[in-house]
């Protein structure tokens, strides 16, 4: 499966043209072509890159609806983040013009005939465009939206539009999510979709594989905690750079893009932690210890994509098509 962005190598100036209070640790901008010109086209469960300073770039799902002319994307205020989220909570401001790339989609939205959207916390801005295809497609489909308290819980009421399907649950005044119950009561050609922190993610694949239910359709905004050690430790390896014959030793401590940097190489990258895809690079040759959170068991068997921001060379060569 390739997991292609829709518009690829895409680059672009943006005007904020506004910044809304969505709740008490979100807000939403609201990005425009400078001229009016409409932004390209996206669907449900893409995100942009947002370049916020020279050094700074980092990935945001689009949750404004798909047929408009402009991009929406929401952002929580993190105080223990990277740095991006108090940067636009702090920085950014109607006007303000930033330079975006993208739309990237990782998160697909599959035909069914049923549907189950699992939203933790900022995990509800990707479902929010998912749940207005399937609503206006007429499929059959219920939205379980928790979060900490229902001052957090950001778009609550653009959710709550689309009928008595949608579940509001602070967690707060509620408790846990009712995973278990809300699973098992699917009929078995429903798909689950989850978007939020890793122990709610992690939660409803438990209860899914419990279920014998094929596994839930996820995205984290956070690295997939391992197990074990990766397969094949930390060792050396060569890149080799398809179009050109280049090559790189890429030593153990540090990564492929740490190089690529090191030799004056650009390679687009963003979150560093093997979450958003942006630095996906398709395998031309040799095997890959995958250690990204991004793809699939079966993708990672198929080894012909990797993300080069956290992913390794199991044997001595890889060729990369770049």
């Amino acid at each position: 499966m390739s997991r292609v962005s829709e518009s690829a190598h895409l680059e672009l100036e943006v005007v904020v043209a506004r910044v809304r209070k969505e709740s008490a640790t979100v807000v939403s901008l609201t990005l425009a072509d400078p001229s009016g010109a409409a932004l390209p086209e996206w669907h449900p469960g893409s995100h942009v890159d947002l370049v916020l300073t020279e050094d700074l770039m980092r990935p945001y799902s689009l949750c404004g609806r798909a047929e408009e002319s402009t991009w929406r994307v929401g952002v929580l205020r993190e105080p223990g983040s990277r740095g991006g989220s108090l940067y636009v909570h702090d920085h950014v401001r109607e006007g303000d013009r930033l330079v975006v790339r993208g739309p990237r989609n990782n998160f697909p939205l599959v035909t069914a005939p049923s549907y189950l959207f699992i939203a933790g916390g900022i995990g509800v801005t990707p479902m929010l465009s998912m749940l207005r295809s399937v609503h206006a497609a007429g499929a059959r489909w219920r939205f379980l939206y928790g979060g900490r308290t229902r001052d957090g819980m950001a778009f609550v009421d653009e959710v709550r539009e689309h009928g008595d399907g949608v579940v509001i649950w602070p967690e707060d005044t509620h408790g846990f999510l009712p995973l278990r119950e809300e699973i098992e009561a699917l009929p078995p050609e429903a798909v689950v979709y989850c978007c939020g922190p890793e122990p709610l993610i992690a939660a409803v694949e438990a209860v899914c594989s419990a279920s014998e239910r094929a596994a839930p359709l996820v995205e984290r905004f956070a690295p997939k905690q391992l197990d074990e050690t990766p397969a094949g430790g930390d060792r050396a390896f060569t890149v080799v750079l398809n179009s050109s014959g280049e090559r790189y030793e890429v030593p153990v401590g540090r990564s492929i893009i740490e190089v690529f940097e090191e030799n004056g190489i650009y390679a687009d990258s963003s979150c560093q932690e093997g979450v958003c895809g942006t630095c996906e690079k398709r395998v031309i040759a040799g095997t890959i210890d995958h250690r990204d959170s991004l793809l699939s068991e079966a993708e990672k068997a198929a080894n012909e994509f990797m993300m080069i921001c956290v992913s390794r060379g199991t044997s001595d060569e890889i060729v990369l098509d770049m």
